[in-house]
């Protein structure tokens, strides 16, 4: 079972963020029900190691805070493979991210190394010329959301397939209050 920990948003950002898919030849979009924000890429795992991480996860707790949208951006450089939304510095959110970390590698899953970048991933565009990826966040560079309520994180696990990768929440873990499966 392949997983991650997110936060997934809320139906009116997600058709917010959707609205902006388009005007980039070459670009594959993510559909508006896989947007969501990653706290954590676990990666493969079996059943049995799936449910203890679903255990220390339950212990991570916190309290409800907002964040916001507050920039559009590629990664890759000179050759951009994605674009995504990106998320206003937030403390409670950095915090979140370090108990859900902390929680993962007390139940045996090895430290995560990569910078925690906060964004949504829009779309892939390795098909995409750079100059026209440019020119595409250039036109959007004044894209802001307001703020929008995080009441908690979810586990949820993948399949890859040659679509689109079919997202499922396996567990949800609202801040105060208990953990179930959706």
């Amino acid at each position: 079972m392949r997983l991650f920990t997110a936060i997934l948003l809320p139906e009116d950002v997600r058709t917010e963020l959707a609205g902006l898919a388009g005007g980039l030849p070459g670009a594959r979009w993510s559909p508006e029900e896989n947007y969501h924000l990653t706290l954590r890429f676990i990666g493969e795992v079996d059943n049995g190691f799936a449910e203890e991480l679903a255990e220390a996860l339950s212990h991570v707790g916190g309290e409800d805070f907002e964040l916001a949208i507050h920039s559009l951006g590629s990664f890759g450089g000179a050759r951009p493979r994605a674009v995504w939304a990106g998320i206003a510095p937030s403390k409670a959110l950095a915090a979140l991210r370090r108990r859900v970390e902390s929680a993962l590698v007390r139940a045996g899953l090895p430290p995560e190394e990569r910078k925690f970048t906060p964004h949504i991933t829009l779309g892939r565009t390795a098909g995409a010329r750079p100059a026209a990826v440019a020119a595409w966040l250039g036109d959007r560079g004044a894209f802001r959301l307001p703020a929008f309520a995080v009441g908690g994180f979810s586990l949820m696990s993948s399949r890859l397939g040659s679509a689109a990768p079919a997202y499922r929440e396996e567990v949800r873990y609202p801040f105060g209050g208990e953990a179930f499966a959706p």
